[in-house]
């Protein structure tokens, strides 16, 4: 009996210290995975932090007159492309919606007084130009079809606005990278004239310069033409959607004259 007892003694010895063994490793592998992801996130930030000191560093070395003027032209550029973006996402209309309650007006007691309602209740261009037709059904279709294309040109202007000055900031900012680039050719040569030897020292900070200038100047240029496009690609959604909606409301028009 006491040399089962003190089998099992040691047996239980044995599994606990296994089993604090076996604690003291897992805990020790959670410190150092603890620490090493630290470390991880340390040298991500140490990286992120390199990076904008880096940008700066660049951006300060291209020389402020011309990089802050593409700068500034980054800011103008984007300040008006997101306005643009906000204004023809609110301008978007679900037109068959429109459509279809716009019909079930005509087609109720209230008719055009009905129907108009509706396009009072509805935000955008649709609805406006849906109204201009609206409010001259009383005269005849034709009058009622010159105010639908007269008020589509209206409302295209105003889908349309301010986005010449996106080109042009798209335009200017990589010419602006260009002169500063023929600047700093010109001042490398001037050091190069001035001194009359060929040394790479002389010429290293006017092509650093004309290379940094350069680079952030398409930078800019590419980050606005993104912009660009999605407006214009937006705004012929619109158009589009306007145009078809427009013939879906003659056609109701001239339905609900018969």
């Amino acid at each position: 009996m006491k040399r089962l007892f003190s089998i099992l003694a040691i047996a239980c010895t044995m599994a606990f210290g296994t089993a604090n063994a076996s604690t003291n490793a897992n805990t020790n592998s959670f410190v150092n995975t603890i620490v090493s992801s630290t470390q991880d996130d340390g040298a991500m930030a140490s990286e992120e932090v390199g990076f904008h000191q880096e940008l700066k560093k660049r951006f300060i070395e291209g020389g402020p007159g011309f990089m802050g003027i593409v700068l500034l032209c980054l800011i103008l550029g984007l300040a008006i492309a997101i306005e643009r973006i906000i204004f023809l996402n609110l301008s978007t209309t679900n037109s068959k919606k429109l459509v279809q309650e716009v019909e079930d007006a005509l087609s109720s007691k209230g008719g055009v007084e009905a129907a108009k309602e509706v396009c009072r209740n509805t935000k955008g261009p649709v609805a406006s130009i849906f109204y201009q037709g609206l409010d001259r059904v009383d005269e005849d279709i034709d009058s009622a079809e010159k105010a639908v294309v007269a008020y589509g040109g209206v409302q295209m202007g105003q889908l349309e606005k301010n986005v010449s000055w996106v080109s042009l900031f798209i335009a200017l900012a990589p010419m602006l990278g260009f002169m500063g680039t023929v600047i700093g050719m010109i001042d490398a040569f001037d050091k190069i004239e001035a001194a009359g030897d060929m040394q790479p020292s002389l010429v290293a900070g006017g092509i650093k310069i004309a290379l940094l200038t350069t680079v952030f100047g398409l930078i800019v240029a590419i980050i606005l033409q993104i912009f660009y496009n999605y407006i214009i690609a937006k705004i012929d959604s619109i158009v589009n959607d306007m145009e078809d909606a427009s013939i879906s409301l003659m056609d109701l028009l001239v339905r609900h004259k018969k």
